[in-house]
């Protein structure tokens, strides 16, 4: 494996506040599954400079353990991306659904923004859009319109919007391409 190879790929001996500002457009992804594993301190700031072997070997994770996240961390980076388009994944599609249905919305788009805010720089938008507007670039995933103002597209393109539903947090997470650094907790980000 050349060096460049070894550049793109999560390696156990990598600090977990590496593995985030080395692949920021994939954090939230990189997160969630170190959550869901019981990497409970992912995002906290306690434990971002341990490496990711020492961290879940303290936390009594068994050294195949560790090989086994390395695995499925660098699986979620060799995902493609579809630059052309921004997307919702099935779960949060439906997640979406059964919202608009339960506010009495139904048939209703997705509102997909940012804004100046958080100590990155931007924090995401999501919010209710009855129709697109004049100045909106519209996007359909999985049968839910997705309404983009024109001005934030070049920002947003590419990303996907997904729901988690779990112990240590729910709530729809985004991954895009264009991010270049984001901070601990996860909340904004920076292009």
């Amino acid at each position: 494996m050349s060096q460049t190879d070894t550049a793109q790929k999560v390696s156990k001996d990598m600090t977990i506040e590496e593995i985030f500002s080395r692949f920021p457009s994939k954090s939230q992804k990189l997160a969630q599954e170190m959550t869901n594993s019981g990497l409970h301190c992912v995002g906290c700031g306690a434990a971002t400079w341990e490496t990711l072997e020492a961290g879940m070997l303290s936390h009594g994770f068994a050294a195949e353990d560790v090989d086994d996240m390395v695995d499925r961390l660098n699986a979620i980076l060799a995902q493609k991306v579809d630059l052309s388009s921004i997307s919702l994944t099935r779960r949060a599609a439906d997640k979406y659904r059964q919202i608009l249905k339960e506010e009495g919305k139904e048939g209703w788009g997705l509102r997909f923004g940012d804004k100046a805010a958080g100590c990155s720089g931007f924090e995401y938008v999501l919010d209710y859009s009855e129709k697109a507007g004049l100045n909106d670039k519209v996007f359909v995933s999985e049968g839910v319109e997705i309404h983009i103002n024109a001005n934030d597209v070049s920002r947003l393109m590419g990303s996907e919007i997904d729901f988690v539903d779990g112990l240590n947090g729910s709530g729809f997470k985004i991954s895009n391409p264009n991010v270049k650094g984001s901070c601990g907790c996860g909340k904004s980000q920076s292009y």
